[in-house]
């Protein structure tokens, strides 16, 4: 512990990094009842903290391994720390990233090194890519910067830990880390035990990337056969032999968070901050949400290290849509009801002024109706209570919100020909989206018209879009143009659609 508060104390990384903000977090911080801190290391020039690391490590290297230059293994963050490192030192730097790093880190990798980067795209994971370094650090002799099981690059990140000593001076409950390979919580751990050791340090890792989490139960290191790629920062199949040692020793306790947990972190810390964080990056901050609601905490400060801001902008869609189930603040049912007129808008009607986040129906049998819908809700209780009122009703219901398949893929397949449908016309109707707008659409249709085919889905945008299949004989044409004539949206007929005869007509 003496050795590494020593280093620590004496890590060069300000030639490059900033001593990034201690934040609160006050919407999370109300919700929580506690004051949770955000250790804002996204701000740094390379928008992790990779580069403290990175750069302490360089930054003792000799004049001559410096001329032969370094060679690195990283999933993105690390491996921009190392660019920029090198273009401050003036080496060469060859990086190996695996082919599953997201554009936008390749991208900045060749941004921050400028000329003196050679960039190598090499398997699917942390490690395969590491393999593949060190056969090339042989082959070229050049030095190898480890992106976490290195003395000088876990002292690196442990300046965050001092950083953070310094400006929270009053008491702190627990520190919330991210953890792949396990230097930054390292680092961490070494410096706030030495100091503070009443202070927990707790590691938060994702479900599918848990090597650490298996090495301190195991008492020894645990290789994952597969790794998780959403949170591809920490995707590490292997925890480094220093850093398993360290956090044996000094870490209280690993966190493991879903995919949907850490959607909700990150819509967290968007609504407090404006700022997007990684999937990695959040995990800390989902972490310190299951801890304080385990253990029922209340009035503690928790810090969290928000540890990197590069995010693919494509995946911010997918963020969205899981963000409200990750926080149970949407419930995704499947919802039995008859097939007869009237029978759809009685069961908006339980719904109550709920907002209806998705609506997807098609009609299959002419006596019952399955009905796919995400509806927001305040948490889980509300949620639970919401399926007991629609069974209470006769209404069959089936809770889906922990169903990965139908998250991922049912959600966007219901759908399919319907023969039976005799009569069907369809429409796309664009309406201002506010609480009880579909309840208004669905009020001012005739109950004459049987509803065949329904497809909503808030978007987060100021106007709802809305599919509707209609069953409406030819007698009753001229009521239903009058129909849309009064009902004030804006509407297309999408009846002659090929993508609609092809699909579903």
């Amino acid at each position: 512990m003496n050795d590494y508060l020593k280093r620590i104390l004496n890590a060069r990384v300000y030639d490059v990094a900033i001593e990034t903000p201690l934040e609160i977090a006050p919407s999370l911080s109300a919700r929580s009842g506690n004051t949770i801190l955000l250790k804002r290391e996204d701000m740094q020039p390379v928008f992790s903290f990779k580069l403290r690391g990175a750069y302490n490590k360089m930054a003792q290297l000799s004049p001559e391994q410096l001329k032969r230059g370094v060679i690195t293994a990283s999933a993105g963050n690390h491996a921009q720390g190392v660019a920029l490192s090198a273009q401050k030192l003036g080496c060469k730097a060859v990086i190996v990233m695996p082919t599953t790093t997201p554009q936008v880190k390749i991208d900045a990798v060749k941004h921050f090194g400028q000329r003196a980067v050679e960039i190598v795209l090499h398997g699917d994971s942390y490690n395969d890519a590491c393999d593949h370094a060190l056969i090339l650090e042989k082959k070229n002799q050049l030095t190898f910067v480890h992106p976490f099981d290195d003395p000088d690059v876990i002292a690196g990140q442990g300046t965050i830990g001092m950083e953070i000593l310094r400006q929270r001076t009053q008491p702190i409950h627990a520190i919330f880390c991210a953890v792949g390979g396990g230097g930054l919580i390292s680092g961490v751990a070494a410096y706030v035990k030495a100091l503070r050791p009443d202070i927990k340090i707790i590691g938060v890792q994702s479900v599918d990337s848990d090597a650490m989490y298996r090495s301190i139960k195991a008492k020894k290191r645990v290789q994952l056969t597969d790794v998780g790629l959403f949170a591809d920062g920490t995707a590490v199949k292997l925890a480094g032999v220093e850093t398993l040692r360290i956090c044996q020793k000094y870490v209280d306790e690993i966190l493991l968070v879903d995919t949907d947990a850490i959607c909700a972190a990150i819509k967290d810390v968007f609504q407090d901050t404006r700022s997007i964080l990684e999937p990695s990056g959040a995990l800390a901050v989902a972490g310190a949400k299951l801890y304080a609601q385990r253990e029922e905490l209340k009035g503690q400060t928790l810090v969290t290290v928000c540890s990197g801001a590069n995010m693919n902008f494509d995946r911010l869609r997918f963020v969205a849509e899981r963000a409200d189930i990750g926080e149970k603040r949407e419930s995704i049912l499947a919802v039995t009801i008859p097939e007869t007129p009237g029978s759809f808008r009685k069961f908006c009607a339980l719904l109550g002024r709920r907002n209806i986040t998705e609506f997807n129906y098609r009609f299959a049998d002419p006596k019952s109706a399955s009905v796919f819908v995400g509806i927001q809700v305040r948490n889980g209780i509300e949620s639970t209570e919401l399926v007991e009122k629609l069974q209470s009703h006769k209404l069959p219901t089936l809770d889906l919100s922990d169903n990965e398949m139908a998250k991922l893929h049912l959600r966007h397949l219901v759908g399919g020909h319907a023969p039976e449908a005799r009569d069907e016309i369809l429409f796309r109707f664009e309406f201002p989206e506010r609480p009880g707008a579909l309840m208004q659409f669905l009020n001012s249709m005739s109950l004459n018209w049987n509803i065949s085919l329904f497809h909503y889905r808030n978007h987060g945008a100021d106007y709802g879009r809305v599919l509707v299949g209609m069953q409406v004989p030819d007698h009753d044409k001229q009521a239903f143009t009058e129909f849309l004539n009064t009902l004030g949206y804006r509407y297309w007929d999408e009846t002659d659609n090929p993508a609609y005869r092809l699909f579903l007509g």
